[in-house]
């Protein structure tokens, strides 16, 4: 991990170095808050800090900002038995030391005024915060296997739930190893594959969609545009974004298929998830380039996603197609291979 500037970010001699000092920041006393954006990364790793901090510290709270809406990710945490306590504000004053996985204070606002103890993430750096203690690989596919790492050093077996709970988190983050994966994210999976229920893996993973969701479907594909070998398409309004997500994933696998730029409204915004294979592509840079100055936008290079308000776009919701979507990254076609 290259030396960065970030403050709180620091180049260890080894794991035995890191763990060191992140558990030096804690005392028995304190009452741990860990902030996620709940997803399968988030969720377990955050259930790995909770047992790093288990006995060393008064409380641990986990508390996810989003409402947790994709199937999937609602039978990971009933399923696993995860502890969740939606945030509130009043969180805040009830903790004195917070922690962000799987995530950076600048990815959502709710995290900007939170004075972060420690931000452990894969995602690709970026600036305008600082903690007192940061961890943050860009190149390992998940946040799970660098808190693999701190298990491992710290000697700790995990149990059921949390071994499941990190192979389901690896193979989401690396899709099954298709996308960029580090040798360290091999052995993470290997070694917590030992220690995990498959019954359990397998009532997650196979928990997709909901019947009522199955019409999205039917509207992707009746709207769905190919530019060369880019795949368009808008939903048009959803009751739960996340389906655009598997929707796009599932276009991803069609054969000659470069590009998949799947679309829809969600609460007054146009949701825009991106995936591609990642080589010789970037769709984090793409959707950055794209709308960073209209809304969200980020990701990795094999998948990203962008959250723009309508009213930013300038176009009314109902007028939004298909065609209105490949306007958007037309300009950007000749950067596309």
């Amino acid at each position: 991990m290259k030396t960065s500037s970030l403050k709180g970010q620091s180049k260890f001699r080894s794991n035995k170095e890191r763990l060191s000092a992140f558990l030096s920041l804690f005392k028995r006393q304190d009452q741990v808050l860990i902030l996620i954006v709940a997803d399968p990364d988030s969720l377990a790793s955050a259930l790995a800090v909770k047992k790093l901090l288990q006995g060393k510290v008064q409380k641990v709270t986990i508390s996810n900002v989003n409402e947790i809406k994709r199937l999937n990710n609602q039978v990971m945490v009933s399923s696993l038995k995860i502890p969740l306590t939606p945030f509130k504000p009043s969180l805040l004053a009830q903790h004195n030391k917070f922690i962000l996985v799987d995530s950076q204070p600048t990815h959502q606002e709710v995290f900007k005024n939170v004075k972060f103890t420690a931000v452990i993430d894969h995602h690709p750096l970026t600036s305008g915060w600082s903690a007192d203690y940061v961890d943050i690989r860009p190149d390992y596919g998940a946040t799970a296997t660098i808190l693999y790492e701190y298990l491992k050093t710290a000697k700790l077996r995990p149990g059921i739930r949390l071994a499941t709970a990190m192979v389901y988190a690896i193979k989401t983050d690396t899709n099954n190893f298709e996308n960029s994966a580090k040798t360290q994210d091999v052995l993470a999976f290997q070694y917590f594959y030992r220690y995990m229920n498959r019954h359990l893996l397998h009532k997650i993973e196979c928990s997709d969609l909901r019947r009522s969701e199955l019409k999205y479907f039917k509207i992707a594909l009746e709207n769905l545009k190919y530019v060369q070998k880019r795949a368009f398409t808008f939903v048009g309004k959803v009751l739960n974004a996340d389906i655009l997500v598997v929707i796009a994933d599932f276009l991803n696998k069609v054969f000659e298929t470069s590009w998949v730029f799947v679309a829809g409204e969600f609460k007054k915004k146009l949701v825009v998830i991106v995936r591609c294979d990642g080589y010789r592509k970037d769709a984090g840079k793409l959707v950055s380039r794209a709308f960073k100055h209209l809304g969200s936008a980020g990701g990795h290079k094999e998948k990203a996603r962008a959250e723009i308000p309508f009213e930013n776009l300038g176009i009314p919701p109902e007028e939004f197609t298909t065609h209105t979507l490949i306007n958007l990254f037309k300009k950007h076609f000749r950067r596309l291979p």
